[in-house]
């Protein structure tokens, strides 16, 4: 299966926000995608963690 579930961390407060699949052949760096925190109250940069 190609198809990974990561989770998105945010970089403010590293909480985990949100889930993704991700296709490791493809991408093989990490994703980072600005979206909001409902721990922050804004939107912030959000990665890819563990």
């Amino acid at each position: 299966m190609p198809r990974d579930i990561v989770h998105l961390v945010c970089q403010t407060c590293k909480r985990k926000n949100y889930t993704t699949t991700k296709n490791k052949r493809r991408t093989p760096d990490k994703l980072e995608f600005k979206k909001f925190c409902n721990a922050c109250r804004m939107h912030t940069v959000h990665k890819e963690g563990k």
